[in-house]
């Protein structure tokens, strides 16, 4: 029942929707007085104010349970269409059901508070669980590269003129490369916080799709540039979406790419546009993602069993997000070499340069 969220209505509609509940299972106990006996309608009573008492606050139960007890009382109890109790049995009976009522409510508000307090620490220690994997994570993400730049640099600075300019071009690489897995970690937790926030909001323009993959592939290490290939039909429309998010998209799912596809191994992207839709395709040359893992791998921090070192679990998340934030979706499939394809499929309106031109 908790789907309903029943309880966040204002007081004066619960108290409404209470009362309305004991009118009607009354009447209807009333319209088969027949074949139903008093005691019978009793627990009937007793059931329909337990259902309430899972629904709703404090407050609309006990109005509901003092309700269904003078009723009861009224139409039901000998002699009917008075407060008047004929025997001492009655009475008993009347009491009891007035107390089990009361008590019904109480102790079932008292249950659902203990459940949400229950809930808040199971969350909290989720969340505090989550942030130590992020930490953890961290720490050898960020001090890898952070280390890399720092002896880089201070081997550049005190044996620069006894390095070749081969050893310093491998110097500069190096520093290249951990400049980017430094830049691609801390834009992942800028854009995890504005998850955390609840704020993801689109700024769609007009975007040169052939502009946007060299930028993409631009942004990668040397030594993996030239392992992605991209097949992208010439003649594709400039497309309206937020560059921004797309291109952190496509960053984020080759990187992911990269990591599991053996070295010197080559990456592929297909970039399409049919119906209306925007199409991407990110292949590897990976062992593959399981059945069962492929939803839990856009899960936040989420890793596959005996994946590379390095990652924070941070990358098909973010992806995720910021497809579904442009009405779109992700899924995965087997490619024909053995790995991963995403297939990422996102409405958009498209437009040749010459329709822009006139707008």
């Amino acid at each position: 029942m908790a789907f309903l969220n029943t309880r966040k209505y204002p007081a004066f509609v619960q108290h409404l929707i209470s009362i309305s509940g004991i009118l009607v299972v009354a009447a209807v106990c009333f319209a088969a007085a027949d074949v139903l006996s008093y005691q019978t309608v009793s627990l009937l009573l007793l059931f329909s104010v337990s259902i309430l008492a899972m629904l709703f606050d404090i407050w609309p139960v006990v109005l509901a349970s003092v309700l269904s007890a003078f009723i009861w009382n009224f139409f039901f109890i000998p002699p009917i269409f008075t407060f008047h109790i004929g025997t001492t049995t009655d009475w008993l009976m009347f009491l009891l059901y007035f107390l089990i009522a009361l008590v019904n409510a109480v102790l079932s508000y008292k249950i659902r508070i203990e459940e949400a307090h229950s809930r808040a620490k199971e969350d909290k220690a989720r969340q505090i669980m989550l942030y130590n994997t992020l930490l953890n994570s961290l720490s050898h993400e960020l001090r890898t590269p952070l280390a890399t730049l720092i002896g880089a640099i201070d081997t550049l600075k005190e044996s620069q003129a006894k390095l070749s300019i081969e050893q310093q071009h491998a110097l500069f690489e190096q520093i290249d490369i951990a400049s980017l897995r430094l830049n691609r970690q801390v834009e992942n937790l800028l854009n995890m916080s504005r998850f955390e926030s609840g704020v993801i909001r689109l700024n769609p323009d007009w975007c040169d799709i052939h502009d946007l993959i060299h930028q993409v592939i631009a942004q990668q290490a040397p030594t993996d540039r030239a392992r992605i290939e991209c097949q992208a039909d010439e003649s594709l429309p400039l497309i309206r979406f937020d560059r921004g998010f797309i291109e952190q998209v496509l960053l984020n799912l080759i990187h992911n790419a990269l990591q599991y596809t053996p070295a010197n191994s080559p990456v592929y992207m297909e970039v399409k546009y049919d119906k209306g839709h925007c199409l991407f395709r990110v292949s590897d040359r990976g062992k593959g993602i399981p059945e069962a893992h492929r939803k839990l791998v856009f899960d936040k921090f989420y890793r596959l069993p005996n994946s590379p070192a390095g990652g924070s679990g941070l990358g098909l998340s973010i992806v995720k997000a910021y497809v579904e934030a442009h009405q779109g979706h992700i899924e995965i499939e087997d490619n024909s070499f053995g790995g991963a394809t995403f297939l990422v499929k996102i409405p958009a309106e498209s437009s040749f340069m010459n329709q822009i031109k006139h707008e």
